[in-house]
């Protein structure tokens, strides 16, 4: 089987192009995902004739744990895995098999051991007085949305699934709060970084950090292959960063009045459009022409003329580029950041141009798409090119590299497909 599955590799694998690597990475890992499917029907087949009679073990995973020289706790996953994939005998039958659909597509190669492990997590948890064609057809619904969706999507789903099934949830328990006491600092230094320390009480640093940890997990990896290396403390960062555009986006801000962005730009038109050169961020920092214009698609814009020497010549008015009524209606139409299998909501998103204004781009809904600032900066750095389909939802087209036939693709987490 080894031979008809698994290609040939090149002698000089660093001489191959990117479709070539993107094809070898793609096709591999659908032989090891068949492969996984056939060693769980192994080591099924060894628990349900007895471990011990066969080769003197107490447990298939413990006998596994041996031969793959690995912990038992891996090998007891392994076998868990396996035997709710294949039937369980029953007297005067063949089996039923405990998530027969998950089990049709792990043989297909269609889904990794993390994909499986959350449709059994979601099967484990529908209550025993759910009916067996309904606990089904959830099921089926998680498979085959696994062939095509990462884990955030599976678990979405699998989320709406089981508060239809069963509605009963948990009430939270609030924390007594102590006296508060807080204190922060503020401090710029040399290099143009700020340093920030400070110290609260137990209330508001236990708010402080679930809204922190909230909004610090990491960007799903599955769908697209891109790995999200940030360490704890640059997630809690960049986390601090999405909570201050929240706070700043408040129509009751004092001083923003609601306004996502205010650029002070100090560059000429010509390198706004290329992005390069640099500009003034607020007159308090410098920031390169390319993160001028992608801060400019959803921004307050104040253009700042110079002259050679450096002097202001003209201040131009302040001209808002996203109206609020604009953006109400790209909040309904796109459900939150529209790049495929993004989750961020609405208000954790920035108005991209899909033409960019100061390439003549209008500001209309048609040239309009919501992204969060992750995958904002995807599209102005990456080959993922974003367009308008004809029935007025955005999709995006991934990079050759990803997709040969660079298919277009959809997020369908904020809408019912």
């Amino acid at each position: 089987m080894s031979e008809t599955l698994i290609p040939e590799l090149p002698q000089e694998l660093w001489r191959a192009g990117k479709l070539e690597l993107a094809h070898g990475v793609t096709h591999l890992l659908q032989v090891l995902r068949v492969a996984s499917a056939g060693l769980g029907k192994y080591l099924a087949e060894v628990e349900t004739r007895g471990a011990e009679d066969l080769f003197g073990y107490g447990s298939a995973s413990r006998w596994f744990a041996d031969v793959a020289r690995i912990s038992h706790g891996d090998a007891q996953d392994v076998v868990n895995r396996a035997l709710a994939l294949s039937p369980v005998p029953e007297a005067g039958g063949t089996g039923t098999v405990f998530a027969p659909a998950t089990a049709a597509a792990a043989e297909d190669g269609a889904l990794a051991e993390q994909h499986i492990d959350l449709i059994l997590d979601f099967l484990r948890r529908i209550p025993s007085d759910v009916p067996t064609d309904e606990r089904d057809g959830a099921e089926k619904i998680l498979a085959d949305l696994a062939r095509k969706a990462g884990p955030k999507e599976i678990t979405e789903a699998g989320a709406d699934l089981l508060a239809h099934l069963d509605a009963d949830g948990k009430e939270p328990k609030d924390p007594e709060p102590d006296p508060p006491r807080r204190e922060v600092f503020v401090e710029r230094r040399k290099d143009g970084f700020w340093k920030l320390s400070g110290l609260l009480d137990p209330e508001t640093g236990a708010r402080t950090a679930a809204a922190l940890d909230a909004h610090a997990g990491r960007r799903p990896v599955d769908e697209f292959g891109q790995a999200d290396h940030r360490t704890l403390p640059q997630r809690r960062g960049d986390a601090l960063a999405d909570l201050l555009d929240l706070a700043i986006a408040c129509p009751d801000q004092p001083g923003t009045s609601g306004y996502r962005t205010l650029v002070h730009v100090t560059i000429g038109l010509d390198e706004l459009k290329t992005g390069i050169g640099n500009a003034c961020l607020d007159f308090v920092g410098r920031i390169t022409a390319r993160e001028a214009r992608l801060a400019a698609c959803d921004c307050l814009m104040i253009p700042v003329v110079l002259s050679a020497a450096g002097e202001p010549l003209d201040v131009g008015r302040m001209r808002r580029f996203v109206t609020p009524g604009q953006r109400r209606a790209l909040n309904i139409r796109d459900g939150g950041c529209a790049f495929p299998a993004c989750h961020r909501a609405p208000k954790h998103c920035h108005a991209h141009h899909i033409q960019h204004w100061a390439d003549g781009g209008p500001t209309d809904l048609r040239n309009l798409v919501l992204l969060c600032s992750f995958h904002h900066r995807l599209i102005h750095h990456d080959d993922w090119q974003v367009r308008m389909a004809p029935d007025g939802i955005p999709e995006f087209v991934p990079p050759r590299y990803l997709d040969p036939l660079r298919q277009p693709r959809r997020n369908i987490l904020h809408r019912v497909t």
